[in-house]
């Protein structure tokens, strides 16, 4: 720990996130935030590669990675020498965010397939983006053999196997692209390629708890992953490959490693020992820095949100439809439960690029439509939407399904449908909230971190819709924030992650209060969701099969 009168410490966080990388220095003593850069991936369309064709590929160019590494450390170094503060401090510990679960194909020498002339073009040698529903399919053949074999992997990752998980996309590649799979000497979450990029690792590199508990299906009750003779059932080059990945995990802020030489020469670090965290998922970084602990519920809400709390029983407990109920994954030292939802920012942004009217589109929109939404009672518009444009993640896991808004008249307008959409996403927050108290977890109050975050009427009506308050998170880069606390712990500036959380994250002054009459009209608002919810969402629902004979009849006319 610092004593009075000696230098600062700072540790840098890394964010990876869908469109760009984002770094931010933290004084390890007060949590003050003191430079940020942002470094947009130049791949794709907003740094995910797309197929017209397949609204359900998102990919990533890895390139992209090694390059927004250089430069958003560069970048936060150089600001941190033009304020002086290196004269007076110095760098203790680098830590990594990023989403998840996003695989990629390596070569032996741990370097990504893309990179290989031989298969640049193939999407499938790039990384898998989180949001990448391509092995829907196989997400269901994992679900369907495991139930069949009684096998206990999805006890804790909410009983369904998720299209955007780790194994249903590597057998998706086996499938549809075998020469990637072939050439592949492994695998690993970009939670892991990050750091093993920053510190020089090869295929050993170290494993993070997050992302091989929540999305991998490890734990050490079964002791590490799944069975050999289970990934063989799915396919035989499944069982090789276990062999070839990883036997154990460790917690973020363990030290990975010291950022390597040249890169250190590159970005202003010359001759300094840098230490490097062991990675995690942005999502469970930002709760770190949201000030998580048990009874309280952390939402990242961006894109899409990831809903973080912890408990501090002795072992996971699971929880039917949730993402995970994993061992030192969120806070070391304590069983993290995630869930959330797989549209948020990206079902308003849809909105706004495909429907916003002439008025209401351009730069300014959400700003537009926000403003005319705010002067709309609740309820006044008489709809009620659905918010999975993108597919369910918590609690139904199903990523066929798709959006709904119900209520419409021809005088509805772009406002109330904008508005209805927001509600929606706080409806699906409600049913996650619900979900984990019904198991037993209590929540007795919400942080939210995120872009989203930023705009007051979401927020007033999350607090309204879940009836509780809601604070903002103390940092607008809660990510990358979390990510920092743990290059903190890695390089000794604390001994642990609850230390450096208390001394760098927490919540910041603003709260939304549930209003009592707003309280009201949304109750019965949240009462037709539901109804909604369960008739088309739900195995056994009346509508059940209505969205996925849509999607059928969609693919038959573009085949």
């Amino acid at each position: 720990m610092l004593t009075a009168g000696s230098d600062r410490t700072y540790a840098i966080g890394l964010d990876f996130g869908t469109a760009s990388a984002r770094a931010v220095a933290l004084d390890t003593e007060t949590g003050d935030e003191l430079a940020t850069t942002v470094s947009p991936y130049a791949g794709g369309r907003g740094g995910v590669i797309s197929d017209d064709a397949d609204p359900n590929l998102a990919r990533q160019e890895p390139q992209d990675y090694a390059d927004a590494l250089e430069l958003t450390l560069g970048g936060v170094v150089a600001q941190l020498a033009e304020q002086g503060a290196l004269e007076h401090g110095r760098i203790v510990g680098i830590g990594v965010a990023t989403t998840g679960s996003t695989p990629l194909p390596l070569d032996d020498s741990a370097r990504p397939l893309a990179l290989d002339e031989r298969f640049r073009p193939d999407p499938a040698a790039k990384a898998w983006l989180w949001k990448d529903h391509t092995a829907h399919a196989e997400a269901a053949e994992i679900t369907s053999l495991l139930e069949e074999r009684e096998l206990p992997y999805l006890a804790y990752v909410g009983g369904t196997y998720s299209s955007e998980w780790f194994w249903a996309k590597i057998l998706r590649c086996a499938r549809t692209s075998p020469a990637v799979f072939a050439a592949a000497a492994s695998w690993c979450e970009l939670s892991d390629f990050v750091p093993a990029l920053a510190t020089g690792a090869g295929l050993d590199m170290s494993r993070n708890a997050c992302a091989a508990g929540h999305k991998a299906m490890f734990s050490r009750l079964w002791n590490g992953l799944p069975a050999a003779s289970f990934l063989a059932e799915l396919e035989p080059g499944l069982a090789a490959l276990r062999e070839r990945l990883y036997e154990d995990v460790r917690p973020a802020g363990d030290r990975a490693g010291s950022l390597r030489p040249d890169l250190a020469e590159r970005v202003g670090l010359g001759g300094e020992d840098v230490a490097i965290a062991v990675g995690t998922f942005d999502a469970h970084a930002g709760a770190v820095a949201g000030g998580v602990r048990p009874g309280r519920l952390v939402k990242i809400v961006g894109t899409s949100t990831c809903d973080c709390t912890v408990t501090g029983e002795p072992e996971p407990r699971p929880i039917p439809g949730v993402c995970g109920v994993v061992q030192d994954s969120v806070l070391p030292g304590l069983v993290g439960v995630e869930a959330g939802q797989s549209a948020v920012g990206d079902l308003f942004d849809w909105f706004v690029r495909t429907l916003a009217p002439e008025g209401l589109a351009g730069p300014e929109a959400h700003e537009r439509l926000s403003a005319a939404a705010a002067g709309l009672e609740p309820g006044a518009s008489g709809l009620v939407a659905l918010d999975w444009n993108n597919g369910n993640r918590t609690v139904l896991v199903d990523p066929l399904l798709s959006g709904l808004v119900v209520g419409q008249t021809l005088a509805t307008t772009a406002a109330e449908i904008y508005r209805a959409l927001i509600e929606a996403t706080a409806f699906g927050a409600r049913v996650i909230v619900e979900q984990v108290e019904r198991y037993g977890l209590p929540i007795e109050d919400v942080v939210v971190s995120g872009g989203i975050a930023q705009s007051p009427l979401a927020m007033q009506i999350y607090a309204d819709v879940l009836g509780r308050t809601v604070r903002l998170a103390r940092s607008a880069n809660a990510s990358a924030a979390g990510a920092a606390i743990f290059g903190a712990v890695a390089g000794g500036a604390h001994p642990d992650a609850e230390h450096a959380q208390a001394a760098m994250g927490g919540v910041g002054e603003i709260a939304y209060q549930p209003r009592s009459d707003a309280v009201r009209i949304y109750e019965r608002l949240y009462g037709v969701y539901r109804k909604l919810h369960d008739a088309f969402g739900r195995v056994d629902g009346p509508l059940s099969s209505v969205m996925k004979e849509l999607i059928e009849i969609r693919a038959g006319a573009l085949a």
